[in-house]
């Protein structure tokens, strides 16, 4: 019997004050048992992690999977490229945007869905630092109207 529900496992929130998430698309991803184990103790990082499209195929590059404690031989190198699994013609439609000026694939989100690992892919666009400093902005106006409202 398969487990239900969503469970996040990590978030890149460095992706969100950098780019603009314009669509949203969710992936599998190819892992060996170990990594999969690291990845339900929390033991990883999107910090820099990208995805290229090439040959056909989506492959995250720059994810970083802990090592299993309890791994021994069957550990793979933390940092190795890894295979998104998606259907073909959504492969070709990510990789037509990819190539657009200003677009990149970053991954947003790890988590687990039935039991399975997934993976959040978003087409983003990359802000400028006027961009950046308005998104603070409104972050810090939206945190002043909560703290506003509260004492009330």
């Amino acid at each position: 019997m398969e487990k239900s529900g969503v469970k996040i496992a990590a978030q890149n929130r460095k992706a969100y004050h950098d780019y603009f998430v314009e669509d949203r698309y969710e992936a599998g991803i190819e892992l060996f048992g170990t990594e999969v184990k690291s990845i339900r103790k929390g033991a990883l990082n999107l910090k820099d992690a990208y995805c290229i499209a090439k040959n056909g195929e989506l492959y995250l590059h720059g994810m970083h999977i802990s090592p299993y404690e309890h791994g021994n031989i069957f550990n793979k190198d933390p940092v190795r490229p890894r295979r998104l699994l998606m259907h073909k013609r959504e492969i070709q439609k990510l990789q037509a945007l990819a190539q657009q000026d200003g677009y990149a694939l970053v991954p947003l989100s790890v988590y687990f869905k039935n039991a399975r690992v997934k993976i959040e892919v978003g087409v983003c666009k990359g802000k400028k630092n006027y961009d950046k400093r308005q998104a603070i902005a409104q972050r810090d106006a939206k945190r002043d109207i909560a703290r506003a409202m509260k004492v009330r």
